[in-house]
């Protein structure tokens, strides 16, 4: 068993927030819907490795009524504490609210928390290498 996606949520309209936090300020690609699904509203993002395959996807959909998900929460692992850093500032200078507070709390990882704008939690962690 594996993991295929996770599916956060959005108000109607919200779209455009979605692809600044997953897109630009997460670097993630957005893919393309099937026909089927689009009118439902939404947005679907893509990460990939170096050699083009899928390693994480998240579903943003539009939920009416919308109440963001402040305690679950996707956790996406970073290759470095370098590259978690800078998703953090990249997130904090698109104007997103980034949480530093927890940075030590998670045994072998740095990590922070970050809100999308529409206030979901998304955990970004980055495992620390063993002292040498």
């Amino acid at each position: 068993m594996r993991l295929h996606h996770v599916q956060v949520c959005c108000p109607r309209g919200g779209e455009e927030t979605a692809r600044a936090f997953w897109r630009d300020g997460l670097g993630m690609a957005e893919v393309e819907k099937p026909e089927a699904l689009r009118g439902r509203g939404g947005a679907w993002f893509r990460a990939y490795d170096g050699s083009g395959a899928v390693t994480c996807e998240v579903h943003v959909g539009v939920e009416e009524p919308f109440a963001p998900a402040r305690k679950a929460h996707p956790a996406l692992v970073l290759d470095s504490v370098e590259a978690l850093d800078a998703a953090g500032e990249r997130l904090a200078a698109l104007g997103f609210d980034v949480d530093h507070t927890e940075r030590t709390t998670f045994p072998g990882h740095a990590r922070l928390h970050a809100f999308d704008g529409h206030g979901n939690r998304v955990e970004l962690l980055a495992a620390l290498l063993p002292p040498r």
